[in-house]
């Protein structure tokens, strides 16, 4: 059994900004690019052993939500995997056919800080805060390259959660 933290996080041309530090009364200077087109990171991971899948897809919705679930549990079809998900609409919808070998388990609403994986995205936006991209397939690279060099020992760190990796170690017992 392996239990996975999931969420969806949307990058895209316009500019990631993120706190500067300045000299006292110096307005901090960024260039920002207004530029509208994005894509959308789904990502699973496992906060006992840093096990991860991300898939990159076009929109947020229930269709691409199936394609994301269904791809994940042919990634891992040895395993039952529990996936940790909050309320969205996407995960909720009626039209949602969970495989044989996927479970999940809903988060409390309006609560994004419960969900580890949440710090995995932020981590990545950090990376690519204040950063112009000349094309959304470059940015689109660039994200992708920096979610593969991730290895499981950071995303341990990143995602595991004292009350969580207790959790899931007494019930893998």
């Amino acid at each position: 059994m392996r239990v996975f933290s999931q969420d969806e996080s949307r990058f895209g041309l316009l500019t990631v900004r993120r706190r500067r530090l300045t000299a006292y009364g110096v307005q901090p200077v960024g260039l920002i690019q207004h530029v509208f087109e994005w894509f959308y990171v789904y990502g699973a991971v496992a906060p006992t052993t840093g096990e991860r899948f991300f898939l990159e897809l076009p929109y947020l919705n229930a269709d691409m939500f199936q394609l994301f679930i269904d791809a994940f549990a042919q990634a891992f079809p040895d395993s039952l995997n529990i996936l940790l998900l909050d309320n969205s609409g996407a995960h909720t919808a009626q039209c949602v056919r969970w495989p044989e070998n996927v479970r999940y388990v809903w988060l409390p609403p309006y609560c994004p800080e419960l969900s580890p994986i949440e710090r995995v995205w932020r981590d990545v936006k950090d990376d690519v805060a204040w950063r112009q991209f000349p094309a959304l397939d470059v940015q689109q690279n660039e994200v992708g390259d920096l979610l593969c060099a991730y290895e499981a020992t950071a995303l341990q760190s990143l995602t595991g959660y004292a009350y969580l990796v207790e959790a899931i170690n007494a019930l893998c017992l």
